[in-house]
């Protein structure tokens, strides 16, 4: 019989997954994740969460200065996505390298270009098992048209590009 914890992740894989940068802090204190996990949560009022392990570097940043950026990648942010997922062992402020980003009226960073940038303040985190439930208000929301998305299924990005799939 099978691990269940073998089993379960293996079928994760399986799940499709929009990759979301999330980000926190500012100056050299900031950080920031890839998440597949992110989904809209209601629209009145307007609410995102996602799902963040408490082992992280960017859980206090988040815990500490309660808001987050929310950038969902375009079809071309690959690179920045394996930055913001550690490959190569990079971390902290220096995944940021590499990209545009502007500053949220929260004061998070927002990826220039991003498909969908949301500026949030937390309003809630839920401590399950390893991970926070994290629940963010949307302060801003910034789109750009025809970035395609970015997602991440069977262990590897793969791109979406605009008008790739009928309207």
């Amino acid at each position: 019989m099978a691990d269940p914890t073998e089993a379960f992740t293996r079928a994760m894989r399986q799940q499709i997954g929009h990759c979301t940068v999330i980000t926190a802090g500012q100056g050299v204190e900031r950080s920031g994740l890839v998440v597949t996990s992110g989904v809209s949560l209601s629209a009145e009022p307007p609410q995102v969460l996602f799902c963040l392990n408490r082992d992280s570097s960017t859980w206090p940043l988040i815990d500490k200065h309660r808001c987050f950026g929310w950038s969902s990648l375009g079809a071309d942010h690959q690179d920045t996505a394996e930055r913001f997922a550690g490959f190569g062992g990079i971390a902290g402020a220096e995944r940021y390298h590499g990209a545009e980003w502007v500053t949220a009226k929260t004061g998070v960073p927002l990826l220039k270009g991003a498909a969908v940038a949301l500026d949030c303040e937390v309003t809630e985190m839920i401590d399950r098992a390893s991970h926070s439930i994290v629940i963010g208000r949307v302060r801003a929301v910034v789109e750009t048209q025809d970035a395609g998305a970015l997602t991440y299924w069977n262990r590897q990005f793969r791109s979406l590009p605009s008008g790739a799939l009928p309207a």
